[in-house]
């Protein structure tokens, strides 16, 4: 193709293409490690391997598209992020909603355009937020187009890696979430196939994503008679990668050295110094091919499910302890009453050494002298008991005025004002994992309506988790203004589960992305009272309700009765 170039191949970006990689159709382990050698050949070579071998790269163009296009008069593209085999990626943004996304394209006549349709539609039934959602799989004008999330705040692992190996509980993060994520997918019967650093995001709460579920691997046709064998594998390297800053094969790949040639694979501890022993362990064990456990006393993983039972059976590797910095030595020796604008304390009592001691010089001379001293002032101070006590009501006094006044003429005591009520202006009931983005928007305003007999329900589910179709749902608040949130009461109709989370205080809009809402407290019952652990100031919350109560029919329910917010 003519318009193919080194830059464009390249590309690595929030459309879930990484950098082109193939692979060929595969059904023993040894073929999943030619596979992984394959990985960096040569982007010439790989594209005529995509389709199978069956087809010639560039028969069937990509269409002619442009920024400003846009499909569906909803879907405008702004940015080309990829273009190869016939297929391009775009950054665009959908102007109904007001947010952006990525976009695959590629013609209706091109001979993968029936096998991505159908990878789009069925990752986007799994609805499971530990991967980039698909938001719109379409047909139309000649075009075939998939829609998903398009993830600013998140940090590819390429990225991560550039910068040095994982810290190891970063590292125990990552292939902990990701394990159980695939094994996830995998019982729904779905595989990723193209599990590369590229493909593996980090938000900024901290969580890892997946992307690309089923559809990188459609785009590029790629296929596995082993698909569960495959993934683990695909995990063993990200973690391999993650512990050393080294991809485990011979090849260079991902802008990451590969490992040196001829000496097979390494253990990940023979080749970076101080790593994680039980996680080198684990990468091994992933890494089935190639006799990579074949000196080790563990049997190999071979699907994600092992894989996550491998996990569980490790001790827990805990985030390191936060560094403390201990005050500075002259805030523990030369403090003195008073310096805050405090009265000082009773001179007799709490101040019998004007002034700090010098330095002990010995001898029982010495300290006589001191006790006798001491003795004269304690006299004196007893002497001014009077006068001290005058002072102090005075000090008492003022402070109490300057309390009054900075509590905007509050005429309680100077202890802390109470909390007060925040008005709540409007609602919105929030389902981002559905296929609509809201469930029940009819009846929303009854969650703050004040009024004990009615409330705002959801639809009803075969199970408390939501019938495993979504991990929750729930209702953002509009506080009207960023405000401090001291505590959200939520009163339900039977024991619910639920979480509060947050937007950050700088959102200038509703944002409509489940990521953009941080989690700060949860709880579980009839009335739950959701208190942030640290300050809180925020504009818009969301009640997240991630568990059901059983109903009288013999289904599974929510319902919110109330809703409270105070500061």
């Amino acid at each position: 193709m003519a318009e193919r170039s080194t830059a464009a191949v390249d590309v690595a970006d929030n459309s879930g293409d990484e950098p082109l990689t193939a692979k060929a159709d595969q059904s023993t382990a040894d073929g999943v490690a030619q596979n992984r050698e394959r990985d960096t050949k040569s982007s010439e070579s790989e594209e005529a391997q995509g389709s199978g071998g069956d087809e010639s790269p560039g028969r069937t163009s990509p269409p002619e598209l442009h920024s400003g296009h846009k499909l569906a008069r909803r879907y405008r593209l702004e940015e080309c992020v990829t273009r190869l085999d016939g297929f391009s990626s775009w950054r665009a943004v959908d102007e109904k909603l007001r947010r952006a996304v990525g976009v695959h394209l590629l013609p209706a006549d091109h001979p993968r355009a029936r096998s991505v349709l159908a990878a789009a539609r069925s990752s986007a039934l799994l609805g499971d937020p530990r991967f980039v959602q698909v938001l719109d799989a379409v047909e139309e004008d000649d075009l075939v187009y998939v829609v998903h999330e398009w993830l600013p705040d998140s940090t590819e692992l390429t990225t991560l890696l550039a910068a040095g190996p994982l810290e190891v509980h970063d590292a125990y993060q990552m292939v902990s979430q990701v394990s159980q994520a695939m094994a996830a997918a995998h019982r729904e019967g779905l595989a990723h196939l193209r599990l590369t650093p590229g493909a593996v995001l980090r938000s900024s709460s901290g969580q890892w994503r997946i992307r690309g579920l089923a559809v990188n691997a459609a785009l590029r046709g790629i296929s596995s008679d082993t698909p569960q064998r495959t993934d683990t594998e695909g995990i063993g390297a990200l973690l391999y990668a993650a512990l050393t800053q080294r991809w485990p094969y011979e090849n260079d790949a991902y802008g990451l050295s590969g490992l040196p040639k001829g000496v097979g694979l390494i253990a990940p501890d023979q080749v970076r110094a101080g790593v994680h022993r039980g996680l080198a362990e684990l990468a091994m064990r992933a890494l089935v091919n190639d006799g990579a456990t074949a000196s080790r006393q563990e049997p190999p993983c071979t699907t994600p499910e092992e894989l996550v039972k491998a996990i569980g059976e490790m001790p827990r590797i805990r985030p390191p302890e936060p560094a403390f910095t201990g005050p500075p030595d002259y805030q523990r020796t030369t403090y003195q009453q008073g310096s805050y604008g405090r009265p000082a304390a009773h001179p007799g009592a709490t101040q019998p050494v004007p002034t700090p001691p010098p330095p002990l010089q010995s001898r029982t001379g010495k300290a006589l002298k001191w006790a006798v001293s001491a003795l004269l002032i304690a006299a004196l101070g007893l002497g001014s008991w009077q006068l001290a006590d005058a002072l102090m009501e005075r000090g008492k006094s003022d402070d109490t005025n300057k309390t009054q006044t900075t509590d905007d003429n509050d005429k309680g005591s100077d202890k802390t004002r109470p909390t007060k009520p925040i008005t709540i202006t409007g609602a919105r009931d929030f389902d981002p994992f559905g296929p609509d983005g809201s469930e029940k928007p009819g009846d929303i305003d009854k969650v703050y309506d004040s009024t004990p007999g009615t409330y705002w329900q959801t639809d009803f589910y075969r199970s408390a988790d939501f019938g495993r179709l979504k991990p929750g749902l729930g209702v953002i608040l509009d506080l009207g203004k960023v405000q401090q949130i001291g505590k959200v009461t939520v009163t339900f109709v039977g024991d619910t589960s639920v979480e509060l989370r947050a937007a950050s205080s700088d959102a200038n809009s509703e944002p409509t992305s489940f990521d953009a809402y941080n989690k700060v407290s949860e709880g579980s019952g009839t009335s739950v009272t959701l208190k942030p652990g640290e300050p809180l100031k925020s504009r818009y919350v969301l009640v997240w309700l991630t568990e059901l109560p059983l109903m009288d029919d013999g289904t599974y329910r929510g319902r919110v009765v109330d809703v409270k917010v105070t500061s």
